[in-house]
């Protein structure tokens, strides 16, 4: 214990006067574009108020990303239409500004009426090739039918 009551002032000490290197955080990117995607019924479960689905997932990204997506997808759907959730696991393979390699998706979506949530992170470590290391965040819009994509990533130096 004295050791480390020793040691960390020291550390600290040195971090202030700039004495230790301090690694940077690596700046955020944006990968835009646009995808097609295709879901396939695989299993449904309906119930007293609501309905358990499972459906795969085939995409194509165009654009910055260059890749196909393939997950599968559970959701929950109600009487009440405009209300369900759903989760989603989905592996990219392909070039991301150029860089080849894959990485995975994690999706969380709900829907009640108007009031929409979508969240879609990249699964920690789970870059490969060029894309190792890579974390971040997608944003999904639809305009005029069409799904656009913002990556939100970074990649380590």
């Amino acid at each position: 214990m004295t050791a480390f009551r020793i040691i960390v002032p020291t550390v600290v000490a040195a971090l202030l006067a700039g004495v230790v290197p301090v690694a940077a955080e690596p700046a955020s990117r944006h990968a835009k574009g646009s995808f097609d995607v295709s879901t396939k019924p695989v299993e449904q479960d309906k119930g007293d108020g609501s309905t358990l689905g499972r459906f795969s997932l085939d995409k194509t990204y165009h654009g910055a990303l260059e890749a196909s997506g393939r997950g599968q997808m559970l959701t929950v759907g109600t009487e009440i239409p405009g209300s369900a959730v759903y989760v989603a696991t989905e592996r990219v393979v392909g070039n991301l500004d150029g860089k080849a390699g894959s990485f995975a998706l994690v999706h969380r979506g709900s829907m009640r009426g108007k009031d929409l949530s979508l969240i879609i992170d990249i699964v920690p470590d789970s870059g490969s090739g060029a894309l190792k290391g890579i974390a971040g965040r997608l944003a999904i819009t639809v305009v005029d039918g069409k799904h656009q994509y913002d990556l939100e990533y970074t990649l380590p130096q």
